[in-house]
């Protein structure tokens, strides 16, 4: 089983894929230059298998390597980041001023 993650900008989204099929997504939104990640989705026909771990930690990889900094505001997101405290050097809470953007944009 190859997987393979990528940020897909013009979905604003990281993919996660399997031996080439696309597996699930994180969802993400720029703002203030923080990357806010609100929704992480597996396919049910993938689920089971760790994806949403690796989609994660690779998606942290590439905001890491980007010099950005990341919201998370999705449930997985954060139970990632507590169980991986090594990765939180990059993170910023949600604030309401962001909840409030982020819902703004997602209307």
């Amino acid at each position: 089983m190859t997987t393979t993650v990528r940020r897909n900008d013009t979905e604003s989204r990281y993919e996660i894929t399997v031996d080439g099929d696309l597996a699930g997504f994180a969802a993400f939104a720029d703002h203030d230059g923080r990357r806010i990640m609100y929704h992480t989705e597996i396919s049910d026909a993938f689920s089971g298998r760790g994806l949403s771990s690796t989609l994660v930690a690779g998606a942290l990889d590439d905001i890491r390597r980007s010099g950005t900094r990341v919201v998370p505001v999705c449930p997985l997101v954060v139970a990632y980041l507590r169980k991986h405290p090594d990765q939180n050097d990059i993170s910023d809470p949600a604030g309401p001023e962001t909840l409030r953007w982020l819902q703004s944009v997602l209307r």
